[in-house]
């Protein structure tokens, strides 16, 4: 067993879905100093053109909208050489379920498990058709852990998480690993209203074992496993990042005894 390169992405073609910012661009970067051929599909052409060029290159700029099923079917068509799918993209509408209205719940439900659907369905079958590859999803800990607010969002992550494991047992057969990532707090686009609360920046800081929030870059590890030969065995799977939010009771933290050195 050559342990050396078991995250040796050199050859191979991913694409990553959502790479014009935050987690997106991170894994982009991750998988492309792995040496892969990075494909940087998002519907801000310029945010990819942006990632791309801290990419060099080893990466391409594909424009996709991700809400368009067609588009995400020709994508799977046109990018027939790739041997992974990564995909990032997520919006939230954080109300109380009794404000929420039809158009927010539709269009939460559209991005995050509409889309995904697509995504993982039409790339999955590429994959297979080609011997196999990878797709990793992004998923939260809002899967199984919910705060007031959450309602939408939470129950799309959870149907994703379905999804994956469902893609898992069909495509397995045929050499396709499907998997999810569970970020917890992670500073980028999305949580930029959260992390100018001061308080609430702490608070959700505080909820972490380790005490802070995440850097996009800290998830982008995770992702270059997934993708490469070190997962060979793993679908299925929810791997967790999340500093310890969901390890933890996180409530009080108990007055405990002084440890005696011997």
């Amino acid at each position: 067993m050559d342990y050396a390169g078991l995250f040796d992405l050199r050859g191979r073609e991913v694409v990553v879905v959502g790479a014009g910012s935050g987690i997106g661009r991170e894994s982009a970067l991750a998988l492309a100093a792995h040496g892969a051929h990075v494909v940087l599909a998002d519907r801000d052409e310029a945010a990819a053109e942006a990632t791309a060029k801290l990419a060099g290159d080893n990466a391409r700029v594909y424009p996709l909208d991700v809400l368009d099923s067609a588009a995400v079917e020709a994508a799977a068509e046109d990018l027939d050489s790739a041997s992974a799918l990564v995909f990032t993209p997520a919006t939230n509408v954080r109300k109380s379920m009794a404000s929420y209205t039809d158009e927010e719940f539709d269009r939460v439900v559209s991005l995050n498990l509409r889309a995904s659907f697509h995504l993982i369905r039409h790339f999955a079958g590429r994959l297979a058709r080609r011997g196999g590859g990878s797709i990793v999803a992004f998923s939260s800990i809002r899967a199984s852990t919910v705060e007031p607010g959450q309602s939408v969002y939470a129950a799309t992550k959870a149907g994703l998480e379905q999804l994956v494991k469902t893609a898992a047992a069909e495509f397995g057969g045929r050499g396709v690993r499907v998997n999810a990532i569970r970020p917890g707090v992670v500073e980028t686009p999305l949580t930029a209203q959260m992390a100018m609360d001061e308080s609430w920046f702490r608070a959700y800081a505080d909820k972490t074992a380790l005490g802070r929030w995440a850097q996009p870059e800290e998830i982008a590890g995770a992702v270059v496993f997934l993708v490469s030969d070190a997962a060979s065995y793993v679908t299925g799977s929810m791997l967790t990042v999340d500093g310890g939010w969901t390890a933890q009771d996180g409530r009080y933290q108990p007055p405990l005894p002084r440890e005696e050195s011997s």
